[in-house]
Parts: C-alpha cells; structure tokens; sequence
C-alpha cells in the first residue's frame, strides 16, 4: 500500500502526469504579423504629375501581393490518406511409421506404437488506414522576399469561444507566381508548409485522457 501511494505521489510531482489545468496549451509565439519596409520621405514637389512612392501598381500586377508586410490569404486543401496491409501463411507437415517385426525380442510391439505425425500452421495479417482532412482559410502576411520570386508567409488566426480558445497557426515558402488576383493561394502549392490547428478550455480537456488513466495505463500489465 505505501508503494502504491509513493508511486502516485512520484506521478503527481511529474510534469508529464499534470492536471490538464496546470498543463494548459497556448499558441506558438513568432506568428505576429510582418510590418510593411518604412515608407520613404514624400518627394519635394517638381510639378510632376506621376509619382512611384504614391502607390503606384503596374497593370501586369495589379493589387496582388509581393512586398513584406502584404497580406495574403491561404486555402487550406489538405487531404491525407494512407493505407498499409500485411499478410502471413505458412504451413508444414510431417509424418514417420517404423513397422515392428512379426517375430523376435520386438514382436510384443503394436504396428501403431511406432507411428508419429507433426503438423503446423500460421496465418497473421495487419491492416492499417488513416485518413485526415483540414479545410478552410487563414491570412497571413509576407514576412521575406526572396530574390528567386518566393516569399515566406507566416501568421494565424485565433477564436476566442465561450467554452475556451482555438487557434491555426501557418508558415511556408510560396511562389509569388502562384498568387491569384484576389491574393490567394492554395495550401498544397506552399512549400515547407507547417500548419498547427490546436486550442484549449473545456471541451478541448473533456476529449483528452485523464492524467490519473495515462498513470494506471502506463504500469498496466494488461
């Protein structure tokens, strides 16, 4: 019994066994917004009548995005689906009879005393499927230009409910070719894409596994 309360006790001091409420997720820090370069100092007037530093976008361009701090929205497409089988059989046999004499010092032997057989088989299989599915929009803004026509993206989206906090957080490498019109871009066309969909409150604590459960599952020998 003393064990068992000094194993509790040693759980209950882990980090890995904290109450939910103590071990509470948060978002990632380093998803803020990128701020656009400092504007440059106006012009002194010369009486001409187009001015570049005003605003100026060329009609192959248009309003679409390009320069750091330029939002822009993703897609979110993402579709996974694996599946993996596996299958095992084998089987053997085997069989000896020795027939005793009619007569002499082994005539007292029975014909099936002498007759031996063996037999084994084995058949296993494994299945495995997972499939996930993430859809929807999230803006974000341009944080580098780089000088081989990419932009690193970076940004997120929080919600604040009434039954807790949730949050997706996204980053990766785009082509700033692939940005449509209307400054949006698919998630299956960003490179070294990273998306985190994550949150916290009650109901995000009430789909988890206790941290008392987690303990008498790991010493469970069953």
């Amino acid at each position: 019994m003393r064990k068992l309360t000094f194993m509790i006790a040693l759980a209950l001091a882990s980090p890995a066994f904290a109450p939910a409420a103590l071990a509470k997720s948060k978002p990632k820090p380093g998803f803020e917004p990128a701020l656009p370069a400092p504007a440059p100092a106006p012009r002194a007037a010369d009486g001409s009548i187009f001015n570049a530093a005003a605003g100026y976008a060329p009609l192959y361009d248009g309003y679409r995005a390009h320069a750091v701090g330029d939002p822009l929205t993703i897609v979110l497409v993402e579709t996974t689906s694996t599946s993996k089988s596996a299958g095992s059989k084998t089987q053997r046999a085997g069989s000896a009879s020795i027939t005793p004499p009619a007569s002499g010092p082994l005539s007292f032997l029975k014909p099936d005393a002498l007759n031996a057989s063996s037999q084994s088989s084995f058949n296993g299989q494994g299945n495995a499927t997972q499939t996930s599915t993430l859809a929807g929009e999230v803006s974000v803004t341009i944080v580098e230009v780089r000088s081989n026509g990419t932009a690193l993206v970076r940004g997120e989206k929080r919600l604040l409910l009434s039954q807790g906090q949730e949050w997706i957080q996204f980053s990766g490498i785009v082509r700033l070719a692939d940005i449509t019109a209307d400054n949006t871009v698919a998630s299956s066309r960003v490179a070294d894409a990273r998306i985190e969909y994550a949150g916290n409150g009650a109901v995000s604590r009430a789909s988890r596994e206790g941290w008392l459960s987690k303990f008498f599952n790991m010493i469970s020998p069953f």
